[in-house]
């Protein structure tokens, strides 16, 4: 996979138009200031602010991704540990929920900001 790739550049959070320069300001564990998207790219200066108020719309994403989790916690705990009680369940849900919430977040920022951000990439930026 080169480095410019599309899922490469996905993966790494990095600007749509030029995939090199970084989206976020903060590794995905650090708490302070998690979803916290830079307003320009530090390597070609493109917007990642398309417009105010921009990234509420990843939480539809954000929502589709706790429910993706949660039933295959479900269908993971039905089927290598034969239907244990209901506190299990709801435990194991919150605990995978709460490990990997930094992800969730952030990935769909970034599938958000490439989906409809209507930044093209365009490879003489990097």
């Amino acid at each position: 996979m080169s480095q410019n790739s599309l899922g490469n550049a996905m993966l790494h959070a990095k600007c749509p138009k030029c995939r090199t320069g970084n989206m976020f300001n903060v590794p995905v564990y650090s708490f302070r200031k998690l979803s916290e998207v830079r307003h320009h790219c530090d390597h070609c200066g493109a917007n990642l602010h398309p417009e105010p108020d921009f990234y509420y719309g990843a939480l539809y994403i954000s929502y589709a991704f706790s429910v993706a989790l949660f039933v295959n916690v479900m269908i993971i705990l039905n089927i290598f540990f034969n239907d244990p009680d209901l506190w299990v369940y709801i435990v194991t849900v919150v605990v995978a929920n709460v490990i990997l919430l930094p992800f969730m977040q952030r990935y769909s920022k970034v599938l958000y900001l490439y989906g409809l951000g209507k930044l093209k990439y365009n490879p003489n930026q990097s």
